[in-house]
């Protein structure tokens, strides 16, 4: 069984490390009986009227548990965890969810509102419903991404991963082969949609980030040349800066 671990807001605009490397760090700390499955960015609604350091994301551990028993546990050690890397002056929130269950529409309805409208600390609450929604300092408007962040990820098509079968070790230019090898699809974007051949490199830039679609890990990639291919997508520069939010690897 999966369990999803949302985070948000829990940097500053002077921190060395943003919520993406929190919820990263967040395997460390799992207990015996849950594996790290992976952990994705989720990309909320950038508006004036929301405050943000970078870009207004938010983050999501997905965990598989083999026993539906250690959820209380995951809890305790979630809160442990935001609490004591969360810095001075961010609002932290925090949601925790199973998945297959059906009140998890409402968070990805939620979730999806997130990223298109300014949505409210209510909201993300009554969204939640049974599990588990807090806040940890400040506003507490981190409740908001949490919950979005899991109803994102449990709709199984938003989000780049930051993490998944330790992407960020992979060589540049990496195969084909071994993308699938990993359990990263490989699809092209092509007119034609060509299909890119298991011994065919891809060129990442140093930047393997699949997206979620249909609830796997999925790499779009175009064509350089016969043969050669490129991942889309690159890592940004350094953005902008608001008041606030989550700075994501």
């Amino acid at each position: 069984m999966r369990v999803f671990i949302g985070f948000d807001d829990t940097d500053n605009k002077e921190a060395e490390y943003g919520t993406g490397k929190l919820a990263r760090w967040f395997e460390q700390v799992l207990p015996e009986g849950c594996v790290l499955w992976g952990v994705l960015r989720q990309q909320l609604l950038v508006h004036p009227d929301i405050p943000y350091t970078s870009h207004n994301s938010s983050a999501c551990v997905v965990a598989e548990m083999a026993d539906p028993g250690l959820f209380s546990t995951l809890v305790e050690r979630a809160v442990k965890h935001i609490e004591e890397y969360a810095l001075p002056g961010s609002d932290p929130g925090l949601c925790l969810a199973l998945e297959e269950d059906s009140s998890l529409t409402d968070l990805m309805q939620f979730g999806a509102f997130c990223t298109q409208k300014i949505m409210t600390q209510k909201q993300a609450i009554t969204a939640a419903g049974k599990w588990r929604l807090s806040g940890h300092g400040g506003t507490q408007d981190g409740v908001i991404g949490a919950a979005a962040a899991v109803g994102l990820t449990a709709s199984g098509w938003a989000g780049r991963f930051i993490e998944f079968n330790r992407l960020r070790q992979c060589a540049d230019p990496i195969r084909i082969r071994k993308l699938e090898q990993m359990g990263i699809r490989v699809v092209s974007h092509d007119r034609d949609a060509k299909m890119p051949g298991p011994d065919d490199p891809v060129h990442t830039r140093g930047w393997l980030r699949p997206r979620m679609l249909g609830g796997q890990p999925v790499l779009i990639v175009q064509e350089q040349t016969k043969g050669v291919w490129e991942s889309l997508g690159k890592k940004a520069k350094e953005p902008h800066k608001n008041e606030k939010s989550n700075r994501q690897g």
